[in-house]
């Protein structure tokens, strides 16, 4: 029986328009006869060997039901010389003829040249049409060009400007997402209490599905979209495209890219930017400070540290004159542990009460210490500030405007002493460099100014939080919560500690 092998890839599809039909019709032509059986790979590149209908068309070769292969032309067998070889020697050992449509194919010392260089070539075209696509889409982002809808949740994708514009429907569940992981609330725990919340709440995910997994929840926190920055050409996906037909230990993997090739392209934020840095330190620490829950549970869990030997301090009962107490050490015992301890420990109850007894402070009188703070650290002429940018800015670009006149003015060949361009080259860029350390400190001044405010805000919802609730009523989850909340870090030493607010 005849085989009639055709395929199409959808690239080739829509740059040469010779479709299946086409083929196949062309193939039956040659063929000279109607008893043909086909084998059609519909928009699968040649670029790889296992593809269903060309198996098939092997395995039947093997068992002896084709004597004759027809087939448009060889890069249809595939686009990779070495593959190409290997199916039609494995055809020539069972004698099966091998017809091309376009072009014979003789077994003789010419013929395989011959056949080898059209491989060759198909090879070459295949990866200078691969190299073209990429750099084309490379200088499209560098454009500022979104590529396609990459499916964020939270944004859609306009195709006639080729940019991310914001779902507002979604944009809300984001925000949602951001608030119940960074601000005090008695529905949800963590980032898996999260995807619950969203899963029993009957919220889609992007694709639709109804259920949210913790791990879709964490990409979210994580994303940068959402305070404008959008990366392109970050992932490098060269040799994926094959994975669906290879064996799971043979896929090949995603690899991230040097940070420098990535392309920045910006969207409109959903989120401020000072939340989704507060979101990263949590989700820095998220994996001491949610525990496993023991026995016994812990106010301040994952919080303090050792002064001296640095080691993270566990809660843990022991055993003191025949009576069971409940403490904090930073011995660990585990195997393989770095670092053993230096053995500080201290009661439970103790440091738990006076922990808790600075945050309830804290909370009853939020407004007089987010003003103490802000005249520690930051100045209210904020205004002010922001036109001493403009003007460091503007400076910066005069001296260097300046540099390069007065090297193009050298180079013009005008009469200019050296010793002259080179003090003037000297005192610009002095300048410049006086003026780009001076708006650095500006804008660390400024940060500080954010961030106080955000620090304001976070300690306003927590004592909003706390004041709304009698304090007799607050559970452990809810004193947890709270501590969490505006606590990064908790030093031990051995006479005081150290608290360390976000």
């Amino acid at each position: 029986m005849v085989g009639i092998y055709a395929r199409v890839s959808t690239e080739e599809q829509a740059k040469h328009g010779f479709g299946l039909k086409d083929q196949i019709r062309e193939c039956r032509k040659k063929a000279g006869t109607t008893e043909c059986k086909e084998y059609i790979d519909e928009g699968i590149s040649g670029e790889f060997l296992d593809r269903p209908a060309l198996s098939r068309l092997r395995q039947d070769v093997r068992d002896g039901l084709i004597t004759k292969i027809v087939c448009l032309d060889p890069d249809r067998l595939s686009r990779k010389l070495m593959n190409q070889l290997l199916v039609t020697d494995e055809f020539d050992k069972r004698g099966v003829e091998l017809v091309f449509v376009n072009g014979e194919y003789a077994r003789t010392p010419e013929g395989q040249l011959f056949y080898s260089m059209r491989g060759a070539i198909a090879e070459f075209e295949k990866a200078k049409i691969n190299e073209r696509m990429t750099r084309g889409r490379r200088e499209k982002a560098r454009q500022g060009r979104v590529l396609r809808d990459f499916k964020i949740y939270g944004y859609g994708y306009d195709k006639e400007t080729a940019q991310i514009i914001v779902n507002e429907e979604e944009a809300a569940v984001v925000r949602l997402i951001f608030d119940l992981f960074t601000k005090p609330n008695s529905m949800v725990k963590g980032i898996n209490g999260i995807a619950i919340h969203l899963t029993d709440k009957g919220i889609p995910t992007k694709r639709g599905a109804s259920v949210w997994h913790r791990q879709v929840v964490r990409q979210i926190l994580m994303n940068t979209a959402y305070i404008g920055e959008f990366y392109q050409n970050r992932w490098n996906t060269e040799g994926m495209l094959g994975n669906k037909h290879k064996s799971p230990d043979e896929r090949v993997s995603m690899k991230e890219r040097p940070r420098e090739e990535w392309i920045l392209i910006e969207c409109p934020p959903i989120i401020e930017r000072e939340k989704f840095e507060y979101a990263q330190k949590l989700l820095q620490d998220s994996r001491r400070r949610w525990t496993k829950k023991g026995v016994h549970q812990y106010l301040l869990s994952g919080l303090l540290r050792c002064s001296d030997c640095g080691n993270t301090m566990t809660g843990r009962r022991s055993k003191n004159w025949g009576k069971y107490e409940f403490e904090y050490t930073d011995m660990k015992n585990t195997a393989g542990a770095k670092q053993k301890g230096c053995g500080r420990k201290v009661k439970a109850q103790n440091i738990e009460a006076e922990v808790w007894e600075t945050i309830r402070s804290w909370l009853e009188q939020p407004n007089e210490i987010a003003a103490a703070a802000e005249a520690e650290n930051v100045r209210e002429e904020i205004p002010y500030e922001q036109i001493e940018l403009e003007r460091l800015e503007k400076e910066i670009e005069k001296a260097k405007e300046g540099r390069k006149k007065i090297l193009s003015l050298f180079a013009s060949g005008m009469e200019i002493g050296e010793e002259e361009v080179r003090e003037t080259m000297r005192s610009l860029k002095e300048k410049e460099e006086i003026a780009t350390k001076q708006l650095d400190e500006l804008k660390a001044r400024m940060k500080d100014a954010k961030e106080a405010q955000f620090n304001h805000g976070l300690l306003t919802e927590a004592a909003e939080y706390y004041l709304s609730k009698n304090s007799d009523e607050l559970t452990f989850e809810d004193k947890q919560q709270l501590i969490r909340q505006l606590v990064r870090e908790i030093i031990v030493y051995e006479d005081h500690i150290e608290i360390f607010t976000y």
